[in-house]
């Protein structure tokens, strides 16, 4: 593997998990939304991940895993394929008094538990730190074997 694509597959790791960053804001920041251009309460949303092969045409490395009688070894990226909106039923609460209560005075929430969020925006927080301590490395190791020519 080649120096840019190591980069292209870290760098589709920082958009995957900027996009899920984004997806946990919007989340938090509608945890109380009881009305939407839909019609009924907030549903929180998803990232979807999919695994992309990488074109990396690198003769070479396919020639060393011929030789050896290894397959040639697949490398992927990560692709934010769609963000899916929570199909789970929202959480209901007694307020007669909310302008969106139903005729028992029930209100209709939506289904954001802002604890899990919140765990789940830290986690997606350090694998984005990790992804640029990669590029941080990659960037390093290029500098090295440029260093080494000269």
């Amino acid at each position: 593997m080649d120096f840019f694509s190591a980069m292209e597959i870290a760098s589709s790791g920082l958009d995957a998990q900027r996009a899920r960053m984004n997806a946990l804001a919007s989340n938090l920041a509608n945890a109380r939304t009881t009305r939407t251009a839909e019609g009924g309460p907030y549903k929180r949303i998803d990232p979807v991940f999919q695994a992309v092969p990488v074109n990396t045409d690198n003769r070479f490395a396919d020639a060393v895993a011929n030789a050896a009688g290894a397959e040639p070894t697949a490398v992927y990226r990560v692709e934010v394929s769609e963000l899916r909106r929570d199909q789970a039923p929202p959480q209901q609460m007694y307020d007669p008094s909310h302008p969106d209560a139903d005729e028992r005075g029930f209100v209709a929430l939506p289904n954001v538990n802002a604890v899990e969020e919140m765990v789940n925006l830290i986690t997606a927080s350090r694998a984005y730190e990790s992804g640029v301590t990669v590029m941080q490395t990659i960037k390093g190791m290029a500098q090295s074997a440029l260093s080494i020519g000269s």
